[in-house]
């Protein structure tokens, strides 16, 4: 809306509604002849429906308006945070979609090269992302520093100021974002108790090998197809991630192998162990100690590497003779990447990483190197990377 103003489209041109407070396909198409009789005529005007999955049947109304020829000079912007709810509706509406290129779009948290944009240091940093091995000791440590934040406040808006502004990040915060994810589930029919137990084993397992079976098995919830279920659901809403295990041959998930789950940023992992531990002091004091941990900080990054690269390739984990925590796909073939959070690398541990000519290790190192004919990276620099858009050209 603020864009659409700057480019001097008339405030009475603009209409936003909270998908919240509207009941049905009744109702919105009422909201929608209400906009549309005060709206500037003879011009474009625009129509923002947020959180329209509240709203019961709301791609019928949509319908209706747009066969009815209601919306032949409207842009309709509707939100909401089910995918998969969204993608069936939107396949009902073959030929009503405007002719713009593109009409999907997936709004992620701030990834860790916006985060840094967003602090005005992205010009500086820029200029020596081709060439890592020139940047400045001080650009360095800046982006380390940005980082250590980046996995206490993740994408977040909220969580950032509430950092930015008192050093810690509050209960009130944690609880918007974890009374986000119950209430959607909730709402879809499923058991609090459930939930519960599905993410507490997400958070007990993070990023390890599981399978719907051995999840089930641990809980007190009968079958695995519901555990799938919640995880499918938790996932569609962009809470979860499931990474499955590479079939090399094929370039795609080898069903039959087992996944890893974590949470799509690392605020979602702080929010949800909030809720499961709860604390009664009003700035949360579970995040730093987490986040220095060395096993907890190590499944953080490796969390937060993982899902920068599902935002923009076909994103695995290997699973042969040993693990590589990343294989994602490009140009073709696949490019192995492990990720080694810690203070010392031990070449035994590297051993898989080191069956592949094309494999990278991105570590807690500040400068680059190589070890068993191995590259190995500076993680918070190679991540900045994963965020350009000529990242793995030529």
């Amino acid at each position: 809306m603020a864009k659409l103003l700057s480019d001097a489209v008339p405030p009475a041109a603009i209409s936003y509604l909270t998908g919240e407070l509207i009941d049905d396909h009744h109702s919105l198409l009422r909201h929608i002849e209400t906009h549309l009789s005060e709206a500037p005529q003879g011009r474009c005007n625009y129509l923002i429906v947020d959180e329209v999955t509240y709203i019961r049947d709301w791609d019928m109304g949509a319908k209706y308006g747009a066969d009815a020829g209601m919306l032949e000079d409207t842009v309709l912007v509707v939100t909401g945070s089910d995918l998969s709810f969204m993608q069936e509706a939107r396949m009902r509406f073959p030929g009503r979609r405007g002719g713009a290129a593109v009409s999907d779009f997936h709004l992620h948290p701030l990834s860790f090269r916006e985060f840094v944009a967003l602090e005005g240091n992205v010009v500086d940093v820029e200029s020596y992302l081709r060439e890592p091995s020139a940047m400045p000791d001080e650009t360095v440590d800046f982006i380390y520093d940005a980082f250590d934040r980046y996995l206490l406040h993740g994408g977040y808006l909220t969580a950032i100021n509430d950092l930015a502004a008192h050093g810690a990040i509050g209960q009130s915060v944690l609880a918007t974002y974890s009374d986000w994810i119950r209430g959607d589930v909730l709402k879809r029919g499923k058991q609090e108790a459930y939930l519960r137990e599905v993410l507490s084993a997400i958070v007990s397992r993070y990023t390890s090998q599981v399978t719907w079976n051995g999840l089930a098995q641990d809980l007190s919830i009968d079958h695995p197809r519901t555990v799938a279920d919640y995880v499918e659901l938790l996932e569609r809403m962009d809470a979860v991630a499931v990474l499955p295990a590479i079939r090399e041959d094929k370039l795609g998930p080898a069903p039959k192998k087992a996944k890893k789950l974590t949470f799509c940023d690392p605020f979602i992992l702080h929010a949800v162990r909030a809720w499961l531990e709860p604390r009664s002091d009003p700035y949360n004091d579970q995040i730093l100690p987490l986040s220095r941990d060395p096993v907890w900080s190590s499944q953080m990054v490796e969390a937060c590497v993982t899902n920068h690269f599902r935002r923009f390739f076909p994103t695995y984990y290997i699973k042969a003779q040993g693990e590589v925590d990343i294989a994602y796909v490009r140009d073709g073939r696949f490019w192995p990447v492990e990720i080694k959070w810690t203070n010392q690398l031990r070449p035994k541990s590297l051993k898989q990483i080191a069956r592949y000519g094309n494999g990278e290790i991105w570590s807690k190192s500040r400068h680059m190197g190589e070890i068993d004919g191995v590259k190995v990276l500076p993680l918070p620099i190679e991540l900045l990377r994963v965020g350009r858009g000529d990242y793995g050209a030529a």
